[in-house]
């Protein structure tokens, strides 16, 4: 039998995804553009600026977004691992939680410095990043078996033996994402008056 396929270009493959997948990518699309919201028509400076009592900024807090949603993502396809919360020698966890640590651990310095627009950082910057994350995580959950499950790295926050399947770290994100977008309204209004919705 001849080859009659004579197409010209790339195929195009459409992935269906099912109405539960659909959902939670489009209420965590939601959820970005509402934070994204916020920042609107700011500059560097005022994306870096605390405008309340809090040590907040927009900037720090897409950034800090970004992030966890980074390392919930790298959670679901690394497991564990993508969220090492290991101490250095000698130090306790109640030395960290009384800040009395002699020695403080990277993961713990990055995580406080994810708050805040640092030295050469720019809204512009952390907003193609967070677009990368997104783009990134889109793609994961599009094939990921949302009952996958694996156990949670040992901390303090976590519950000890809990085990968290794909749904649920995507519930996690998805409650995170709305929370930090109440926030950044809330700094916004502060800094000019203006709101996200």
């Amino acid at each position: 039998m001849p080859d009659n396929d004579n197409r010209k270009g790339p195929i195009t493959v459409t992935t269906t995804l099912d109405t539960e997948r659909a959902d939670l990518l489009a209420e965590l699309a939601a959820a970005r553009s509402a934070l994204i919201k916020t920042t609107r028509g700011l500059t560097d400076e005022q994306a870096a600026a605390r405008p309340t009592v809090s040590a907040l900024c927009l900037g720090g807090l897409v950034k800090h977004v970004a992030s966890m949603e980074d390392q919930w993502l790298r959670f679901v396809v690394e497991g564990p691992s993508a969220m090492s919360y290991e101490l250095p020698d000698g130090v306790t966890w109640a030395d960290i939680m009384a800040g009395t640590a002699r020695e403080y651990p990277r993961w713990l310095t990055d995580h406080q410095n994810g708050f805040v627009l640092l030295p050469g950082e720019t809204l512009a910057g952390i907003l193609a990043h967070y677009e990368q994350v997104a783009a990134r995580s889109e793609e994961i959950i599009a094939t990921a078996d949302l009952s996958a499950t694996h156990p949670m790295p040992e901390a303090p926050w976590h519950e000890p033996g809990a085990v968290y399947s794909v749904r649920r770290v995507l519930m996690h994100v998805l409650a995170e994402t709305t929370q930090h977008t109440g926030h950044a309204d809330i700094l916004r209004e502060t800094l000019d008056g203006q709101t996200a919705t």
